[in-house]
């Protein structure tokens, strides 16, 4: 009689999920996993790579949510759970999940996730050996600002700013100088903002969220797809992003980067697929931000050679030191290409 299949739960998360779930099948022998994914929006692309698909009430939030992920967990018979939605608040209820049989794969504890989610709080907790945090001043407002701005811009030539909590890079403008708002537009770049309008904005507010501001760095980014089992580093691929259109980005191994990647997963106790970002400058390398969560680039990174979905899943399931990691194959050229499909 054959093995019973796991079954992995998938909720609701970003659309990267269709990536993972298809690179997971295609890396299990005979497909050891029952892959399940769920969403409020009933035509999420995820539900196309999973092998069971479900419409999750739409609007449920905090612990409403988290019972009924204990009640689906219960009913699916799901064996894994790899959270998104509300990921922090279901790692503090793993005890839960587990009375019911189900295993929550989290990305680290709520304290670790929220204090990483929290640029500003990131910054100053951050240690490394030998990438710091780069320098920054909080502000939430014109007085503030201009205090901060007058004294950084004496050290730095271009200075930026953005949320100390956001995704996907909202928020973040260059700062300029020599251009007006009127420029800015008619170039189409929707990530620098001329300083007279950003003063402007700030009088206009009586208080805004806590913002960085930041020296500009203008080097090379990384973005480096990690695999972490209890605060050790597993694997980790990293790809230097091309400062120019169409130039894909590059496969690149380097000490200083791994290094700064197992002191972050160690310090902050990470598991599971974790994202980290670097950013080079005129002082050197610089740590940008930890997602707790696989990247939007990830099938890219997976292209030298670790399938980094599938052995974070098997390390999970099986333990450190029983799945195969392949080497990394440093100077690739990678890419993405758009593909039409048919949703459900």
């Amino acid at each position: 009689m054959p093995e019973q299949k796991k079954k992995v739960w998938f909720n609701k998360t970003f659309s990267s999920v269709h990536s993972a779930l298809l690179l997971i099948r295609r890396g299990g022998v005979g497909e050891e996993y029952r892959l399940v994914c769920s969403s409020s929006n009933p035509h999420a692309i995820g539900f196309l790579a999973a092998h069971e698909s479900a419409t999750e009430p739409s609007g449920l939030t905090g612990p409403e949510y988290i019972d009924w992920c204990l009640d689906f967990c219960r009913e699916q018979q799901i064996d894994i759970f790899v959270p998104g939605k509300e990921a922090s608040l279901i790692s503090s209820r793993v005890g839960a999940f587990e009375v019911i049989g189900t295993r929550v794969m989290c990305a680290g504890e709520p304290g670790s996730i929220d204090l990483i989610h929290n640029k500003a709080s990131f910054y100053q907790a951050t240690q490394t050996s030998n990438v710091p945090a780069p320098e920054f001043t909080v502000f939430d407002s014109l007085k503030s600002f201009d205090k901060a701005y007058d004294s950084m811009r004496a050290k730095h030539t271009v200075l930026c700013m953005k949320p100390s909590v956001s995704v996907y890079g909202i928020g973040f403008r260059k700062i300029v100088e020599n251009r007006s708002a009127f420029g800015l537009m008619m170039d189409g770049d929707a990530y620098r903002i001329d300083l007279r309008s950003l003063r402007e904005m700030l009088e206009r507010e009586d208080q805004t969220r806590p913002m960085l501001l930041m020296p500009y760095l203008d080097g090379h980014e990384f973005s480096v797809d990690c695999v972490a089992s209890n605060g050790a580093l597993v694997c980790a691929v990293a790809r230097r992003k091309s400062r120019k259109a169409g130039g894909g980005q590059e496969i690149v191994v380097r000490d200083d980067i791994n290094t700064a990647c197992v002191d972050l997963i160690s310090q902050f106790d990470l598991n599971g697929n974790i994202n980290i970002q670097f950013r080079e400058g005129n002082q050197g390398l610089r740590i940008l931000e930890i997602n707790p969560r696989m990247s939007g680039g990830i099938t890219m990174a997976c292209l030298a050679g670790p399938n980094l979905p599938y052995i974070a899943l098997a390390v999970f399931d099986r333990g450190l030191g029983k799945v195969d990691v392949p080497p990394t194959h440093d100077g690739l050229r990678v890419g993405e290409v758009t593909t039409a499909v048919l949703l459900p």
